[in-house]
């Protein structure tokens, strides 16, 4: 299953490489994984729908 997220550095979307599943200080899930390009880190809100 891929998860696409905006890359900034990229300007474009990417396909997220290592998806974990997180939460923000507020306690709403996000999704943190790396930009296959660049490396930077790339976040999409929401949980990974399984």
């Amino acid at each position: 299953m891929a998860i696409e997220a905006y890359c900034v550095k990229c300007k474009t979307k990417k396909e997220m490489q290592n998806p974990v599943e997180s939460t923000t200080k507020n306690g709403k899930p996000i999704t943190k994984g790396t930009c296959p390009d660049c490396g930077t880190t790339i976040c999409r809100i929401g949980a990974i729908k399984k």
